[in-house]
């Protein structure tokens, strides 16, 4: 069984389309962050990990922090496992980045410009409806919740 947590998060530059750091983040934990201005409607980072079942995610699926991403509706990938560093990408409820399944892959494209310091956000819009999990974006627009 995998970890809960990434115990040394980093980005993988194979996956990564602009220069990205890893640092503390006032949002949650660490965060991802641009080296570099990123222009809108790009792709900025692979989301990768080990493609696991949807049976083995709900068996990973504990604890305060995970880093699964359903695929589809047999697969999920889980960060914490190969990851990335795109599992390191905070959740904000007005992000830079949405996310995009494209054969098979997981992209993060950006949604407009991001400057170069900018910690990069995406809203993670949770799947199960039951799920409260409090909302730290800081954003003007914070909905106070992660939800569907």
């Amino acid at each position: 069984m995998a970890k809960n947590l990434v115990s040394s998060p980093r980005i993988n530059p194979r996956y990564a389309c602009f220069s990205l750091s890893i640092r503390r983040s006032k949002i949650h934990r660490y965060g991802v962050y641009a080296k570099e201005a990123i222009p809108a409607n790009r792709k900025v980072i692979e989301y990768t990990g080990e493609r696991i079942t949807t049976a083995e995610a709900n068996l990973r699926d504990f604890g305060n922090v995970t880093y699964l991403f359903e695929l589809d509706k047999d697969w999920t990938i889980d960060g914490a496992v190969g990851g990335s560093g795109a599992e390191i990408i905070n959740h904000s409820c007005e992000p830079n980045l949405i996310s995009r399944v494209m054969k098979g892959h997981i992209l993060y494209m950006s949604i407009r410009e991001i400057k170069s310091g900018e910690e990069l956000t995406i809203d993670y819009r949770f799947d199960d409806p039951g799920e409260e999990t409090p909302c730290r974006c800081g954003s003007a627009i914070c909905r106070g919740k992660i939800e569907t």
